[in-house]
């Protein structure tokens, strides 16, 4: 399943035209900012699908009957680009387990890559419902290969992906791999370059929000 909030417009689109745009680019704590607002909505979203429960509780004046949820869902994300979409879920999911992956792209020198896993941090995932985020989904080789490695300790009941910007051919890569996957994402372009950037995409997203890193 794949759900693009830019669909029908919403304020979601003036977060993504302000991302992509490489004047407004240079205002990292924005760029973050807007990063995080993405990624509350897409929690929003996401909890509506949720197994909930009634609950009863006490207020000064009587006893109200409430819908919460039922569990708390595990939010992982990919370092180092996907923290402030992390810092959006949480913010939302705020009782919610959390998971880290440090997952890059290792070049050669012929230009191609493979994918490199050095870190894995994360509780408990059986049957649990599992979040994702990291801010572009292009080539979709980082993010199976993330939950590949998460799908280690347990099976997952859920697994919902929240991405700012989708390429469809990552989000094919994904649903093929992962079929029973949930994607979210703010915006989807067609576009993929020979070395796997989205166009028109954004740039690179983990040096937009804080600062470029040394080539690896």
């Amino acid at each position: 399943m794949v759900v693009n909030l830019s669909e029908q417009f919403s304020i979601v689109g003036n977060w993504i035209s302000e991302i992509r745009d490489e004047e407004v680019q240079k205002d990292r704590l924005r760029f973050r900012h807007n990063l995080v607002r993405i990624a509350e909505v897409a929690a929003y979203e996401i909890s509506k699908t949720l197994p909930w429960i009634e609950k009863e509780v006490q207020t000064p004046l009587g006893t109200a009957v409430v819908k919460v949820l039922r569990d708390q869902p595990v939010i992982t994300t990919i370092l180092r680009a996907g923290l402030p979409m992390h810092q959006g879920l949480l913010n939302f999911f705020d009782k919610a387990d959390n998971g880290f992956i440090s997952a890059y792209r290792k070049h050669q020198r012929d230009g191609s890559f493979e994918i490199s896993l050095e870190y894995v941090s994360c509780p408990e995932l059986e049957g649990r419902v599992v979040i994702v985020s990291d801010p572009m989904l292009a080539t979709g080789a980082s993010l199976v290969k993330t939950i590949q490695y998460l799908r280690e300790e347990g099976h997952p009941s859920e697994i919902h992906v929240v991405v700012a910007i989708a390429c469809t051919v990552g989000i094919e890569f994904v649903l093929r791999s992962e079929p029973q996957a949930k994607i979210w994402c703010a915006a989807i372009d067609d576009e993929l370059t020979a070395k796997g950037y989205i166009v028109p995409g954004l740039g690179d997203a983990g040096d937009l929000a804080f600062g470029n890193k040394a080539q690896m």
